[in-house]
């Protein structure tokens, strides 16, 4: 049986290891450390238009764009944020009215709707999506698919206040 002997150097020691790791954050619990908001993409906006309605499928479908909106700092699911989607799809071009759409976050914060096919539009198959409601800091996103055959496409908003 071993004994504890309390002496000043093993007190100083002890006191020693309990602040540094308090200091480090070893003894603190885990928490979030803040979720940072999403930076607006280089050619995210490339053919935007500005108030496309809400739709339940753009064209014929087949594709399906999908994602999540979160607040900034907490990470909070944000519901009901209007998302805009458009691409070169099988039915249309970037530009042209038909290929934009628009959908609401659900109350998980998450957002699905159902497109054409993209196909590659300057050699690269990609979509794009707006955050454009005004409660929160527009951003706009280009992400590119692994390979034009793909049938869906994911793109996570994490959101700051305007």
């Amino acid at each position: 049986m071993s004994s504890l002997v309390l002496s000043r150097r093993n007190l100083l020691v002890a006191g020693g290891s309990v602040l540094i790791a308090s200091v480090s954050g070893l003894t603190l619990p885990a928490g979030a450390q803040g979720v940072a908001p999403t930076p607006s993409m280089r050619g995210g906006a490339n053919n935007y238009i500005k108030g496309a309605p809400i739709v339940s499928r753009i064209g014929k479908g087949g594709f399906w764009m999908s994602g999540t909106v979160r607040r900034a700092g907490d990470g909070a699911p944000l519901a009901g944020q209007r998302i805009q989607i458009w691409a070169h799809t099988v039915e249309g071009q970037e530009h042209e009215p038909q290929s934009h759409g628009a959908t609401l976050t659900d109350k998980n914060g998450v957002f699905r709707l159902e497109m054409p096919q993209i196909v590659p539009a300057f050699g690269q198959p990609h979509g794009h999506l707006a955050y454009d409601s005004g409660e929160f800091k527009t951003v706009f996103l280009r992400p590119i698919m692994r390979s034009a055959r793909d049938k869906s496409l994911e793109a996570h908003f994490v959101l700051e206040p305007a």
